[in-house]
């Protein structure tokens, strides 16, 4: 558990290569942030596994875990997307002419465990995942109905705009594709 006064001390580990220890502190804190939906196709462990590993074989893989000692509390990895990437065809609408002619830092999944969420671990983790890129900005989709909007609506704090979005597919609802610079 975290301490109870507002400041939380995590530790902050980044990977470039999903390691079989980051993997599995990765798992178990994902299997914990979202066990209401895990009875959902998309939303298994199994699933979830799979893409990870997907991504984590794309070019620009990059991970950070927050660990409050021992314990993994939370994580962010993405990947970089390039012109042409199935990122930007999967898109609802047309994009901009020239919008999708630079890399991005897909963000593909942040979580943190609720003992540590409203401590401002979460920002901590992304803004570590972003720090350093080489992308002008970072990609993300959302289910704009997550905690009742209240996922977007934070994200929108975070400086991340909506531009298009992502049908729903069977094992997913549509998603809301936002941006925001990398580097802020």
């Amino acid at each position: 558990m975290p301490p109870g006064g507002p400041r939380v001390t995590v530790d902050l580990r980044h990977h470039t290569a999903l390691a079989a220890e980051a993997r599995q502190d990765l798992l178990a804190v994902y299997a914990e942030v979202r066990a209401p939906l895990l009875h959902l196709p998309n939303y298994s462990v199994a699933t979830f596994a799979e893409r990870l590993d997907r991504y984590a074989a794309e070019p620009g893989f990059a991970l950070v875990l927050a660990h409050d000692g021992r314990v993994p509390v939370g994580y962010a990895y993405g990947n970089t997307v390039e012109p042409g990437d199935r990122y930007w065809t999967r898109l609802a609408e047309p994009l901009p002419e020239g919008f999708a002619d630079t890399p991005a830092l897909a963000l593909r999944e942040i979580g943190v465990r609720a003992p540590w969420r409203g401590t401002g671990t979460a920002r901590r983790i992304h803004d570590a995942l972003l720090a350093g890129r080489t992308e002008g900005r970072a990609v993300l989709m959302v289910n704009p109905l997550a905690g009742d909007g209240k996922v977007q609506r934070l994200y929108g704090t975070w400086g991340y705009r909506a531009f298009n979005a992502q049908e729903a597919s069977p094992d997913s609802p549509r998603l809301t594709a936002m941006v925001r610079p990398a580097a802020r």
